[in-house]
């Protein structure tokens, strides 16, 4: 199928409540339509998602929020015409037509306008919002390509839409507006830095504690093995001794440039689980803005699971 015929079944698959794995520039999502209240539900149980857990809307554009959100605020617009379509959610309260079962409950929505270009094509034919979490099941490694989610989903999902692999590799930059303050809720691709520069002020690095965003459960983005977290130069001497105790120990090592690192990361957790590795030994990279999220998502993989 050429991509308008993609485009229109995959259209034709929400419109009757399916769902659908779109790829994104973050990771492929798992698309529902979000004013189906069945649709988003088996969304939920697919995931095996938490029901207090919120979803992100996804919507062409800014031009779209009116019924989702309570004000398009001048942050938010701000915000929107820097970054949007790209890799940031912005967490405002919630609309009219957006429904609680869409937020966890909360009066707050999470929304963003993503960049791939099968995503936009997707939403701008289907002319709504989609709910569109990571297309695994939840807590799990996500997928950053169509490949992946067939591995991780299978028939529970009604459709794939291949757009070939993430570019970006980890799920979006999530920063949190429905406060007196800007918060970051989840480190991505754009920097706090980069937040701060449009919205002339500082963002914080930590949000509310009544806030709740996807993707920031302690354990989270977790592969079967187990996640060992040690300094860089450690890493090989602590595969060794573990290897000498009959586990069967991986290394991770990473690309040194941050946008490549957060590209690799996913597709290289799951090649060393689908090689049977029980452990694998990581090591955070620099403490720097741009290395944030890889940080974030090596410390909710390696932490204590329920």
């Amino acid at each position: 199928m050429n991509d308008d015929a993609i485009v229109a079944r995959a259209v034709e698959v929400l419109r009757h409540g399916g769902l659908v794995a779109i790829p994104t520039e973050t990771v492929y999502g798992l698309a529902a339509d979000a004013a189906n209240p069945s649709a988003v539900a088996r969304l939920y149980a697919v995931k095996g998602r938490p029901a207090d857990h919120p979803l992100i809307l996804h919507v062409h554009g800014v031009e779209a929020l009116d019924a989702y959100v309570a004000t398009v605020s001048p942050a938010l617009r701000a915000l929107a015409a820097r970054f949007w379509p790209g890799p940031l959610t912005v967490v405002v309260a919630r609309g009219p037509r957006t429904p609680l079962a869409v937020t966890g409950g909360q009066e707050t929505v999470a929304v963003r306008a993503p960049a791939h270009p099968l995503a936009r094509a997707i939403l701008a034919r289907f002319g709504g919002a989609l709910v569109a979490p990571s297309a695994n099941r939840f807590g799990r490694v996500s997928p950053t390509t169509a490949e992946h989610v067939r591995e991780d989903l299978g028939a529970d999902v009604d459709l794939i839409v291949d757009g070939g692999p993430a570019t970006v590799g980890v799920e979006s930059t999530i920063v949190d507006l429905s406060g007196d303050e800007p918060a970051l809720l989840r480190a991505g691709a754009i920097t706090a830095a980069q937040l701060a520069a449009v919205l002339g002020r500082e963002v914080a690095p930590h949000g509310r504690g009544d806030v709740r965003a996807p993707g920031t459960l302690p354990s989270h983005y977790a592969p079967r093995a187990s996640v060992v977290l040690v300094a860089p130069d450690e890493r090989e001497p602590e595969a060794a001794r573990r290897a000498a105790r009959g586990e069967r120990v991986a290394v991770l090592a990473l690309a040194d440039e941050p946008a490549r690192a957060a590209r690799e990361l996913y597709a290289s957790l799951r090649a060393l689980d689908a090689a049977g590795y029980a452990t694998i030994v990581a090591a955070l990279p620099p403490d720097t803005p741009e290395n944030a999220a890889v940080r974030d998502r090596l410390t909710r993989a390696a932490a204590p699971r329920d």
